[in-house]
């Protein structure tokens, strides 16, 4: 689901600037608490977008300077992003954009085509690196190349994401496996209801790793476009995105069963990459 993508938002990390951390952190805390209110439980999904309306109208009422609204536990949260926003001149559109797709969440399980998928990641995924940039202070010429790239990156991590917890989210009732792909693969469904997913869907999960490593390749120029510690930060992430994606990859015929992670013994080896890192992608 969504969560998943924001377990990879850089809130704590040693390797940002100083100056970027408290924006950072709240425009993360805005975007988690949205999601879980799309997450909420068993809540009908009516009930869940009517929250996240009035998520997204406190917000709107916070920039102009009225009330942080009307739930005083979560008043820090939209002051902090309120004066983020305000201060750093961020598009309130990219987060009308993040409410956007949490709202889809509670409703739409199933995608058709790429086109909807990436939809969804435009929505849901990007608009996270496009206000990473922002809050770094680049600008333009430069950032309307570097956002391209940016949100080859999101969408990427965010499609590893959801080939990591393929088995996960078909449990959870989602399948984010276009239905164009699996069709062509010739899998269904029912194989995955009666537990046997076998072939056919290893070739299905096989067509989204490959189309997901070209989004990879587009997302490298960011690494090398933002200076400072942003570029190791981001230059870790692609090679943590990377590496979840070959085990999936490695993982096809038991991606049911099975989620692929990375733990301490992948450490060394990302970093000695980041080291060796070669802007041309070499």
């Amino acid at each position: 689901m969504a969560r998943s993508h924001y377990e990879n938002f850089p809130v704590a990390s040693r390797l940002l600037p100083a100056a970027m951390r408290p924006h950072i952190a709240a425009i993360y805390a805005f975007a988690r608490t949205a999601d879980d209110i799309a997450d909420e439980g068993n809540a009908p999904a009516a009930d869940r977008l009517a929250r996240l309306a009035a998520w997204q109208g406190a917000l709107h009422k916070a920039i102009a300077g009225a009330s942080a609204g009307s739930d005083q536990r979560d008043a820090p949260i939209m002051l902090a992003v309120a004066h983020t926003i305000r201060t750093l001149d961020l598009p309130v559109s990219l987060f009308d954009d993040l409410i956007s797709a949490f709202g889809q969440d509670t409703m739409t399980t199933r995608y058709d085509s790429w086109t909807d998928v990436l939809d969804y990641c435009r929505r849901s995924a990007n608009p996270v690196g496009r206000l990473v940039l922002r809050v770094a202070g680049v600008g333009p010429p430069t950032l309307t190349a570097l956002d391209a790239s940016s949100d080859s990156l999101c969408t990427a991590l965010q499609l590893t994401n959801f080939w990591q917890d393929f088995g996960r989210d078909w449990r959870a009732g989602r399948l984010y496996v276009p239905r164009e792909v699996y069709a062509h693969a010739g899998a269904t469904e029912a194989q995955l209801r009666d537990g046997a997913p076998g072939e056919p869907w290893a070739r299905a999960i096989d067509e989204c790793v490959r189309f997901t490593h070209t989004l990879f390749d587009r997302g490298r120029a960011v690494c090398d476009g933002v200076t400072g510690r942003l570029r190791y930060e981001l230059r870790l992430t692609w090679l943590g995105g990377r590496r979840i994606l070959q085990r999936v990859h490695a993982g096809r015929h038991r991606a049911l069963v099975s989620r692929p992670t990375l733990g301490a013994v992948d450490v060394p080896a990302i970093l000695w990459s980041a080291l060796l890192w070669n802007a041309r992608g070499d």
